[in-house]
């Protein structure tokens, strides 16, 4: 039996643990696990149930590496995560578990890590472009609220550089976007990026469409249905094909071309552009009529540029499961 590692997506609503070993530098996965995040009053708790249940499943020992992916800030190893009342310190886990080393990093760097070693079918493309090695890459991706990491080549892989980008300014691209950001401003001040791309964005969309039309469509303010959220606009844009939920979807895909496309271009991100978080996916058909690759390449005089860079959607609803194991396994790899 090899070492093993563990690695964890941990988020407010579900945590996925998983313990595999390195086989001639291949990972193989020997147990795994979902637990429902708020059964358990802290981290360790659900880890030694998760160990416990690893012995039983044959596998001996104590592990060799671990890296969890948290949803939340991370400041020398240590995490008090958004949503859950649990704060964890990589060098406590060490000590507790007697476990040579462990890491904590933030879920949307994982989600990066992941993006070398998925395989195509946990792709979309939305775009092409041209084949260029080790060039510079974006990933971004809206859900709760708005993630960005750069890739950068080093030598034999990708690093990702995590970033706070989602909370840039909002640069609307035309007159109601102009509106749309007046209406945010008086709301919040500061409108940043997250404020429009995430599930509480497609809200503020919804909202400012409602406030918009009052006036010049009132057939459409009749539509409207008070307190609504993120799934419950999706839900009435695709299955009720409700006009002002149609109308916020396609608004809030066309914002989220122009955002990536300013991503790339301010790095020139010829590695391609990766969309990844928990909205893209369960919107990829929308995705995939055009606004966004519209709104992506509309950029001017460097129109026919951001037309060769390659555009693709993350599909695998365990990328920052497959990101933190591949940190684990490195780090496991590096202490050999």
């Amino acid at each position: 039996m090899n070492e093993y590692f563990v690695s964890a997506d941990i988020g407010g609503t579900k945590v996925l643990l998983q313990a595999a070993e390195a086989i001639d530098g291949c990972m193989q996965v020997r147990y795994e696990r979902r637990y429902p995040s708020r059964d358990y009053p802290d981290f360790s708790d659900m880890l030694r149930d998760f160990l416990d249940g690893v012995a039983m499943a044959g596998v001996a020992g104590n592990p060799a590496s671990a890296c969890f992916a948290v949803a939340g800030p991370i400041t020398q190893q240590r995490a008090n995560l958004t949503n859950l009342p649990w704060v964890m310190d990589s060098a406590v886990i060490e000590k507790e578990f007697s476990i040579p080393a462990v890491k904590l990093i933030n879920d949307f760097k994982a989600v990066a890590l992941s993006i070398q070693i998925l395989s195509p079918s946990d792709l979309v493309t939305l775009q092409a472009g041209g084949t260029y090695d080790n060039e510079m890459g974006v990933v971004l991706g809206a859900g709760t609220g708005m993630g960005v990491a750069w890739l950068i080549w080093q030598g034999d892989r990708y690093i990702p550089l995590p970033s706070e980008a989602g909370h840039v300014d909002f640069a609307p691209t035309d007159e109601l976007q102009d509106h749309l950001l007046q209406y945010l401003r008086k709301k919040f001040g500061h409108v940043s990026v997250e404020r429009l791309l995430s599930g509480p964005g497609l809200t503020n969309i919804f909202e400012f469409l409602e406030f918009h039309h009052r006036n010049d469509a009132p057939e459409l303010a009749q539509a409207s249905l008070g307190d609504t959220d993120a799934a419950r606009v999706a839900d009435l844009a695709f299955n009720h094909k409700h006009p002002l939920a149609v109308r916020a979807m396609d608004l809030f895909v066309e914002i989220y071309g122009a955002y990536a496309g300013n991503l790339a271009l301010s790095t020139l991100s010829r590695g391609g552009v990766y969309v990844a978080g928990g909205i893209a996916p369960k919107i990829i058909d929308k995705l995939e009529e055009g606004g966004f690759m519209k709104a992506f390449c509309d950029k001017g005089r460097f129109s026919a540029l951001m037309s060769e860079i390659p555009v693709h959607v993350v599909m695998n609803p365990r990328a920052g499961l497959l990101g933190a194991a591949y940190e684990a396994q490195r780090m496991l790899l590096k202490n050999d």
